[in-house]
């Protein structure tokens, strides 16, 4: 999009574009979302920039009124697979917070400063300014939606020190961290006394476009593992459950389904609550829960394309928004695409590990890849390569690299690389290995083969496949 366009975007409060991109307004010092229903300004006191950190770094703060913090993702660092867009999944994934830049420059196989020059020319900021607008963002979701101490909150936001966290909160949000609390809008004012760390932190995530929350949640009630998972409630007000293995604890998230009737166009939310034995990982469980539900996919994009084809054409206007769903934990989805819901079902009774404090049905976290590599067979080899770094499927790992590891394991299923390709590794253009699927079709074959399998269209999946014989 060229400025001019963006501009319109602008003018018309168009909500397709937030998160795609933030304008600033020179006069007032203040960056917003697209879809900011204020007044809208001159197009020569307009600035335009890729991410809220590079705004941020240019001296302008956040629009109090439309939140620009609270947008859903960019499609963009999803769907590239360079180093820019693997940066970019790995900070959200918090691997700044936790090594620092340095970390993230091994992780990418550049230098420190390779990477800053990199993600500074094309999205306007570094690693340290990407990971500080989102602790910030960290640190206004729990101002606004716990009782916890804003010294706990400064600490589980990510920053080293309470000084940094305050200078920050009135860079980016012209308010110190106690106005900010008190500024918060009545509904979180009202919740939040019930918002402790055993209550759990209530959280909205935001998506655009149209969403198909039905067959996102029928997915993970088909697939969910005893344990470990969990789906309540009827269709149309399911309740998904689960537990996580996260950096620094555990935790349990829930989701609640929201009828595919509302917000078909402009965009909405699904609620969730997260409960972690550690608050540093808040961030971190948030992104991983929306790889999951697909969150921040751009729904038009994938569905223009799509719709232009004429097999497909009726099947996007049946379900316009369907998403690819991703993996909570990629190691995870690796195991249970090789083995099948009953087999994991089998590996989490006898190698996960319990919660201190199980929850109904979730009792487990599911088994870590060095607790399995000693089970033998393809299982313990893709086990072992997963624990000894051979094989990398975190948020920043080389999909070309991590395909070419997987199917050069003894006994590894094509067809499985490519479901781990796909959910695992979020990669929204994957082709089946013996299936004919249209180039034109790029780069969204992955949701097009969604399409069909919600038409019956196309042969099950690996895990589907498994299921059935079991």
């Amino acid at each position: 999009m060229d400025e001019e366009t963006r501009y319109g975007a602008v003018r018309s409060r168009d909500a397709r574009f937030d998160g795609e991109f933030f304008f600033a307004v020179e006069t007032t010092g203040i960056y917003c979302r697209p879809s900011c229903p204020a007044v809208t300004p001159k197009r020569e006191n307009v600035r335009f920039y890729a991410t809220a950190a590079a705004a941020q770094s240019s001296g302008f703060r956040a629009c109090r009124r439309c939140r620009p913090d609270a947008v859903p993702g960019s499609a963009e660092w999803n769907v590239r697979a360079d180093a820019v867009g693997r940066a970019m999944r790995m900070i959200g994934d918090g691997v700044v917070d936790r090594e620092g830049v340095a970390g993230l420059a091994v992780r990418l196989g550049y230098s420190a400063r390779q990477v800053q020059r990199q993600l500074t020319a094309e999205v306007g900021a570094g690693p340290v300014a990407l990971a500080r607008a989102q602790r910030a963002h960290t640190a206004r979701v729990l101002l606004q939606t716990t009782e916890l101490p804003i010294t706990e909150i400064a600490f589980a936001a990510g920053f080293a020190s309470v000084r940094q966290f305050n200078d920050t909160i009135r860079t980016v949000y012209a308010s110190t961290p106690t106005e900010l609390r008190a500024a918060a809008p009545r509904r979180g004012a009202a919740s939040r006394r019930a918002a402790t760390p055993s209550a759990g932190i209530p959280l909205r995530l935001a998506y655009r476009g149209p969403y198909q929350a039905g067959e996102v949640f029928d997915l993970l009630a088909a697939e969910a593992v005893a344990g470990v998972e969990e789906m309540t409630g009827d269709a149309g007000f399911r309740t998904y459950r689960r537990t996580l293995r996260l950096p620094y604890g555990t935790g349990i998230v829930a989701v609640g389904e929201r009828p595919s009737g509302a917000s078909p166009h402009a965009g909405g939310w699904l609620d969730a609550r997260l409960h972690l034995t550690d608050l540093r990982d808040l961030t971190t469980a948030v992104q991983r829960l929306r790889r999951l539900l697909d969150l921040d996919s751009d729904p038009y994009a994938v569905d223009e394309r799509l719709g232009a084809d004429e097999r497909l054409a009726p099947l996007v206007a049946a379900r316009p928004g369907l998403r690819s769903p991703g993996a909570a934990d990629p190691e995870e989805l690796a195991v249970r695409a090789l083995v099948g819901r009953h087999e994991a079902e089998r590996l989490v009774r006898e190698y996960g590990k319990s919660l201190d404090a199980p929850c109904g049905t979730l009792t487990h976290v599911f088994p870590e890849p060095a607790a399995l590599a000693e089970t033998g067979g393809t299982l313990g080899v893709l086990a072992t390569a997963l624990a000894d770094g051979t094989l990398r499927l975190d948020p920043g790992a080389d999909r070309e690299e991590a395909q070419a590891a997987l199917l050069a394991l003894p006994g590894m299923d094509p067809r499985a690389v490519a479901v781990i390709r796909t959910r695992a590794l979020g990669d929204p253009d994957v082709a089946p290995p013996d299936e004919d699927v249209p180039d034109a079709w790029r780069p969204w074959r992955s949701y097009a083969l969604h399409h069909l399998r919600a038409a019956g269209q196309t042969p099950p999946t690996t895990s589907e496949l498994e299921e059935h014989r079991s």
